[in-house]
């Protein structure tokens, strides 16, 4: 799949941006304070066209990214490491010239975003999180409640089995397709919304190396959890958040259970706010933009 399959034109402007050793596709819209937006898995920066647009329009400097790996950024062979990741994340607000910004970050991006938070307080000022428990509430969830979590993440864990990526992306990324259907509400998968969604995420996904590296994250995670590395990572994930986070969720998503996320507040010390968004999946930002972009804003906009 030619990489181009993500240079989707629009009100916004696409850059290439170094950052942390790496050249990171950066999509730009609006002037203002920076809203740096995280996609998950196995998404890319279109994840947040709608979203980015609207932020822009409301007086921020909104940019969407593809994270390390996916897309047009970098497909290094290394560096999927949260450490690594997080400093992806500081490092880009650094090379767009700002001091400091407000992350908003889905799924994997929310982890991204927990851990930039945790690690660099000082260039983060605002935490918004969708579909992503802190990673010490998921990583205590997956050994706690084996029926619940433990299960969910059944098939993030055949992610460790060595190229798996070429499972993934076989057949048009069939199992991409079903995983995204497997993860999102009945009513949001049954529409032309996401049959088109979809359908850009596996192109994004077949793109050369890009499965590869998106699932080197999740085997890191796996790798990590009994070396000196995983045990470090641990440690300074328990310092609590002081910048105010807002965490979004959806009352059906199958990839994170509400019952995981909801705990995450207990690493936060600023003010602190849960929204369960009743009847969406792991998908909040594409199954209800409104709500999302209604909440995005109102964060914004409330003083600290």
């Amino acid at each position: 799949m030619d990489e181009s399959v993500v240079m989707a034109e629009g009100p916004w402007t696409h850059r290439f941006v170094g950052a942390n050793g790496s050249r990171f596709h950066v999509v730009e819209a609006g002037t203002g304070p920076l809203v740096l937006f995280l996609h998950g898995f196995p998404e890319f920066w279109w994840a947040w066209h709608d979203i980015m647009t609207r932020v822009a329009d409301a007086g921020f400097r909104a940019a969407a990214i593809d994270l390390r790996g996916y897309g047009l950024s970098d497909k290094p062979p290394r560096g999927y490491d949260g450490y690594t990741m997080a400093a992806d994340v500081t490092g880009l607000i650094r090379a767009l010239g700002e001091r400091s910004a407000t992350i908003v970050g889905a799924g994997a991006g929310g982890m991204v975003g927990w851990a930039a938070a945790a690690f660099h307080p000082k260039l983060v000022n605002r935490l918004v999180v969708l579909g992503a428990a802190h990673p010490l509430r998921l990583r205590a969830a997956l050994f706690a409640d084996p029926r619940g979590q433990f299960a969910a993440s059944a098939t993030i864990l055949k992610f460790q089995v060595p190229r798996y990526e070429h499972v993934l992306t076989r057949d048009d990324a069939a199992l991409i397709g079903e995983l995204m259907e497997h993860w999102s509400s009945p009513e949001w998968a049954a529409t032309p919304e996401f049959a088109d969604y979809s359908y850009r995420c596996r192109q994004a996904m077949q793109i050369p190396q890009a499965s590869f590296c998106a699932l080197e994250a999740y085997r890191w995670v796996a790798r990590s959890a009994l070396r000196l590395q995983g045990y470090r990572f641990v440690k300074l994930m328990q310092k609590p958040l002081s910048m105010p986070t807002l965490q979004l969720h959806g009352s059906l998503d199958r990839a994170i259970l509400p019952r995981t996320a909801q705990g995450s507040g207990r690493y936060v010390t600023a003010p602190y706010e849960w929204r369960l968004l009743p009847g969406a999946g792991h998908f909040i930002h594409q199954e209800a933009p409104d709500f999302v972009t209604g909440e995005i804003l109102r964060w914004l906009k409330t003083p600290a």
